[in-house]
């Protein structure tokens, strides 16, 4: 396996990760290697591994209390997932993935890591999927949907009072705009921007939290790939 080398400061990486750090390492050459070559992280993406990918992700840990039930939706790669699992090995953690080449691979990386985190193929929105990880306390969502759409997928997995952590990028403040009174009438409460990482990350991670205040309407589905 290719080596990988750390392109941020690695105080800063260390910091996150603690002893951890040689798995953080690992899963970085996953990848840019098998990752690249089974189509799920784009090539150019490869330099820009640590600070764009595994850091952007790890950093999110700053909103997880002790012990948390995560449930990660659409998990494609094991992003944000698998950083926050190795940033915080105290968290019990399901990645959930509709494609079957995708579930494949993070079959392969989680047992190569060692990590105690599941791995399930399906859709959020349908109910056997939701009926086994319903009452998480966080779902955890990048790059998945359009807000007002996630929503409709995650809220019904999260108890009342739980949280939607959707890793977004500069858009965050139109789509809040666009989708906060959807995301209340399914339950939610206004979303909020938290930004993660500062003095870590640059530029920080942005969040966007929602937190289920009461029962959910019916997720809309999607059409299946």
């Amino acid at each position: 396996m290719a080596d990988v080398d750390l392109v941020v400061d690695r105080a800063v990486a260390e910091r996150v990760f603690g002893d951890r750090l040689p798995l953080a390492r690992r899963y970085a050459e996953h990848l840019v290697t098998s990752g690249v070559e089974r189509g799920l992280i784009g090539p150019r993406e490869a330099p820009r591994i640590w600070d764009r990918h595994v850091l952007n992700c790890a950093v999110v840990a700053e909103l997880l209390p002790d012990g948390a039930r995560l449930v990660d939706v659409g998990s494609g790669a094991g992003l944000p997932g698998i950083p926050l699992a190795l940033a915080r090995p105290d968290l019990q953690i399901a990645l959930v993935e509709p494609l079957a080449r995708r579930v494949d691979w993070l079959d392969e990386v989680v047992a190569d890591l060692g990590l105690d985190v599941r791995v399930d193929r399906g859709r959020v929105e349908e109910t056997a999927v939701r009926r086994r990880w319903e009452g998480a306390d966080v779902v955890t969502a990048r790059a998945v949907a359009p807000l007002a759409r996630l929503a409709g997928w995650a809220l019904p997995l999260l108890r009342t009072g739980g949280r939607l952590l959707a890793v977004k990028g500069a858009s965050a403040p139109e789509e809040i705009a666009r989708d906060a009174v959807a995301v209340r009438k399914l339950g939610g409460g206004d979303p909020e921007i938290v930004l993660c990482g500062t003095g870590a990350v640059d530029p920080p991670t942005t969040v966007v939290v929602v937190e289920r205040l009461r029962g959910t309407s019916r997720p809309a589905r999607r059409d299946r790939r």
